[in-house]
């Protein structure tokens, strides 16, 4: 079954301007891609990347400004508008319901499929097939998408997006919850794609900007600062450019930490949701003043460690000694109260509640706590002058205190858990994958964060897919294989190569 949509030669957006309440998010942007280009658009978080393809998506209508496809002007009052000009965005969050299959999903937005009294998945299925064949995208239709990796999910959109006819390709974000394997497959696969179609790429990790567009623009602060041949600027350039100033990540060149255990984990045995261990019989310890850095590819047991620590996961045997007392299936209060800090790795749905404004979202763990608080009722103006105070200080960029948190950027989410978490001087702090997702001026900013607090004498587990940010920071590397401590080296001993063969699940030191 061939695909049809007639193919976008050229795109131009002229002088798109979108207000919000306080907030000029789109400020006289223009753009134009033409024909197997791939043109990456780059800026810190809430420079205004999302709204911008938010407008071009229909799914927000510019105050000023047009569009034109073809050199012709369009006016999209809605997604399915955009889609009918074979245009489609793979959005950061993942639209997928997951209690149904990669069928059924893809059946959703299917129109042809869909008969007077009956759905023919026959027809999707072999949509499915020949937008695999074409495109060199297997996937499994009858898998449901609960079973499936981030990446293999990853892979589900793409699937869907170029079923219902897309030939302009919008992805934000794409690579932020992939492993580094899943990754280098995602950009192989959209340079080979980029023979046949067009694309934005919204993206963070500057190597991946250079790897894989031909093009960049930049946003700040709304506006276009800077467009060019992508070839011609180095990613140090670009950083340069997004935030302003040079950007330079830090290092942990601090002494040896000398002070005593904070965190010991003895024969940990915890299990997956799926029942099997997830975890067994690990043993780490960590000591104040101590970053200690995990490594390890996805689903080795990171998350139901993290969850474990912080009373969120049953642990069936062992002992999770924090601060010298026992807290394992302590409950998450008990835990909170003992001052330990977490930054979850679904900033979503497990580090804010989305509807709560940004200053509730602050006190969340403090709510009862006599600062906040009299006889049940908040002291607001309280709340009011400490939120505002981590606003400006973790540079959070919303209109006010008052803003609903899930309207922020992803990157300004991670600000305020990050911020709650570092304001509530914890005695340790679990940091899962701090940075995804963020520019590099943001985990600029956060590894100085997480390194100052180091030398406050703060413990630290630093869970990362970033090898990069692990050595950079971690004062020892543990690798996490199959639930188990493979092995503990000083972050100096740690080069990728070597952190490589350990993920892989190889012991023997010849082998290293």
């Amino acid at each position: 079954m061939e695909l049809t949509t007639k193919a976008i030669d050229s795109l131009r957006i002229e002088h798109i301007t979108k207000r919000f309440p306080g907030v000029l998010a789109c400020d006289d942007i223009s753009l134009d891609i033409g024909k197997g280009e791939v043109l990456a658009l780059v800026g810190e978080n809430g420079a205004g990347k999302t709204t911008l393809m938010n407008v071009l998506m229909g799914l927000y209508h510019p105050d000023e400004g047009r569009i034109l496809i073809n050199g012709e002007e369009v006016n999209f009052r809605s997604p399915n508008d955009a889609f009918a000009y074979g245009i489609g965005m793979v959005h950061q969050q993942y639209m997928l319901v997951p209690n149904m299959t990669v069928l059924e999903n893809i059946a959703l937005g299917f129109k042809q499929a869909w008969k007077p009294w009956k759905l023919d998945l026959n027809m999707v299925r072999d949509r499915i097939d020949a937008v695999a064949r074409q495109y060199g995208l297997a996937v499994d239709p009858d898998a449901f998408i609960w079973q499936l990796s981030v990446g293999e999910q990853q892979r589900v959109e793409l699937v869907k997006t170029l079923c219902l006819g897309a030939r302009f390709l919008i992805l934000d974000e794409p690579t932020s919850a992939l492993t580094p394997q899943e990754t280098d497959d995602l950009i192989a696969l959209l340079k080979r794609m980029s023979g046949e179609l067009s694309i934005i790429f919204i993206s963070h990790k500057l190597q991946e900007v250079k790897d894989l567009s031909s093009k960049v623009a930049i946003l700040r602060h709304g506006r276009v600062v800077f467009q060019g041949n992508t070839i011609d600027h180095s990613s140090s350039d670009i950083a340069a450019l997004m935030t302003g100033h040079e950007v330079v990540l830090p290092h942990n060149d601090a002494p040896a930490c000398t002070m005593g255990p904070m965190l010991q984990l003895r024969n940990l045995k915890v299990r997956s949701d799926r029942g099997f261990l997830a975890l067994d019989d690990l043993s780490l310890y960590i000591c104040k003043g101590e970053i200690v850095g995990l490594a390890g590819v996805s689903g080795n047991g990171q998350r139901e460690l993290a969850e474990a620590i912080n009373g969120l996961r049953k642990v069936e045997s062992g002992q999770i000694l924090f601060d010298g007392k026992d807290i394992a299936n302590c409950s998450p209060v008990q835990v909170i109260q003992a001052g330990m800090g977490y930054i979850p790795e679904e900033r979503n749905t497990e580090g804010i509640v989305p509807s709560f404004s940004m200053k509730e979202n602050f006190i969340l763990k403090d709510t009862d706590s006599e600062k906040y608080s009299s006889h049940s009722f908040l002291k607001n103006k309280v709340v009011d002058v400490e939120a505002e105070q981590l606003r400006q200080q973790f540079d959070i960029r919303s209109p006010n205190i008052e803003v609903a948190a899930g309207s922020l950027s992803g990157g300004n989410i991670q600000k305020v858990i990050l911020a709650r978490e570092i304001s509530r001087s914890p005695k340790f702090l679990i940091a899962v994958y701090p940075t995804r997702g963020l520019d590099m001026g943001a985990a600029e900013f956060i590894h100085k964060q997480l390194l100052q607090k180091r030398n406050e004498g703060v413990g630290i587990l630093l869970i990362s897919e970033e090898l990069e940010e692990i050595t950079n920071l971690s004062d020892q590397v543990a690798v996490i294989f199959k639930g188990k401590i493979q092995k503990v080296l000083p972050s100096s001993e740690a080069s990728r190569r070597r952190l490589g063969i350990l993920m892989a699940g190889v012991k023997d030191d010849e082998e290293i």
